[in-house]
């Protein structure tokens, strides 16, 4: 079972790494403009200084090239940087700024020195350049910072000009709703798109449908989920489904929640490595309420995670690690130790020192048992050996060893060195076992 390595990947540390596998291609090697701006560390420091030794050095700047590192930047959270080089460009006179990059420059001014900062911005844009776009990131600023007052204001203005005609916009006033906690008015905002004849999307339905659940109106979140599935411009997709299971399990509906997580399992792209760590997220969270068929649920998606070669980023996220731990512990607690021992060797694989999880004793202990009353001498030695580089040694793991030696009929000398240099003495387990060894 492969529990943990699917909860492995957090969506951060994926998009991170997809974005810059996406960026670089295996044509050239040479430097690039971006390969200067991307390891200088701090998401703070300044890149105009690179910007002008670029210059310098006789090298063609590309408006294009410069837009992709403004994109790559912002997807990888580097604001402070993004703006540098947005308006590095725009003070260079690089290209005639669109409403298109005017809205970037907008949006990240936001991000960076705040709503009053943003609105200076777009005070000044020319009229020609206050658009639906412009209109929109200013919108976004207000909602980020949770300015109920001026985002309905906002909105009242894009209304009267015409620019509240996509989803985009009433997404961001439930997104205020959301943030502010005022969830009972998330689906009077869905009322009104439709009433306005502007079509939900995704995100538009997947808002409200959180928002029932917060509310524990289950009624409500199965009636807009109904009303997606019967849409013919909504593509059902495994995030929707992982809404859905997510309320049905705060609301305690166990059942109905591993319906939902098997539905999203269905639409889940086999590359999509943020689908795969979201649901086994959810698994786990399952926890001890999951019988023996959702776990055995919970280790297909992980195996399919693991097949769709998102396991190889070693920045594993606890959530991960954690998984496998709690999966392990439920097929012990069931009588299953094989499983138990499988799920464990997962967790410790993954396991590295600076994650909060620690091995849980209990079933640690419990795995070393049954290690030393059934299992071979090989699992035995390979498990103990990862033990010792994950935790610190113990008499329990000597035990396991020495009985499963014993069953086998080997040698034991060896063992009871280590113990020795390992500073692990005799007790009255130990002699135990070697009595039964030498009677």
């Amino acid at each position: 079972m492969n529990f943990t390595k699917l909860l492995f990947n957090s969506k951060s540390q994926t998009r991170y790494v997809l974005l810059s596998r996406s960026y670089y291609t295996n044509r050239l090697n040479k430097a690039t403009l971006y390969s200067r701006i991307s390891p200088l560390g701090s998401p703070d420091k300044s890149v105009e200084a690179e910007l002008e030794d670029w210059l310098k050095h006789g090298n063609n700047i590309r408006v294009a090239e410069l837009q992709r590192i403004i994109h790559d930047l912002r997807k990888r959270k580097r604001f402070t940087q993004a703006l540098q080089v947005s308006e590095w460009m725009n003070r260079k006179g690089l290209c005639a700024f669109s409403p298109t990059e005017h809205a970037v420059q907008l949006d990240l001014i936001g991000k960076v020195q705040g709503f009053a900062s943003a609105e200076i911005y777009f005070n000044k844009l020319k009229d020609q350049d206050k658009t639906d776009k412009t209109y929109g990131a200013l919108l976004n600023c207000y909602v980020r910072q949770r300015q109920t007052d001026r985002s309905l204001s906002h909105l009242r203005k894009m209304k009267k000009l015409g620019f509240a005609s996509t989803a985009l916009t009433y997404n961001d006033i439930m997104c205020l709703y959301t943030n502010t906690g005022q969830h009972e008015k998330v689906p009077d905002v869905l009322r009104e798109m439709k009433e306005n004849n502007v079509s939900p999307d995704n995100f538009s339905y997947r808002i409200c449908m959180n928002s029932f659940g917060v509310m524990s109106n289950i009624e409500g979140m199965e009636g807009i989920l109904t009303e997606m599935e019967n849409q013919p411009h909504i593509e059902m997709d495994w995030n929707t489904y992982a809404v859905a299971a997510n309320v049905y399990m705060k609301a305690g509906l166990t059942e109905k929640a591993i319906d939902a997580l098997k539905i999203s399992e269905q639409k889940l792209d086999n590359k999509d490595g943020t689908g795969y760590n979201h649901l086994i997220s959810l698994y786990t969270s399952l926890g001890d309420k999951a019988e023996l068929d959702e776990l055995e649920e919970a280790e297909k998606v992980l195996e399919e995670w693991e097949s769709s070669g998102n396991c190889y980023d070693l920045r594993i996220p606890n959530i991960v690690v954690v998984g496998w731990g709690l999966v392990a512990a439920s097929y012990l607690d069931k009588g299953q130790e094989r499983e138990a021992f499988e799920c464990m060797k997962a967790a410790l694989s993954l396991f590295v020192e600076d994650k909060k999880w620690k091995p849980n004793l209990r079933v640690i202990t419990g795995i070393l048992d049954w290690l030393g009353d059934e299992g071979s001498v090989h699992d035995a030695e390979e498990f103990v050996e990862t033990l010792r580089r994950k935790i610190p040694v113990s008499r329990e793991m000597y035990h396991a060893l020495l009985k499963a030696n014993t069953r086998h009929g080997k040698r034991v000398d060896v063992l009871l060195d280590r113990m020795k240099a390992d500073k692990i003495s005799e007790d009255e387990e130990t002699k135990t076992l070697l009595a039964m060894k030498y009677s």
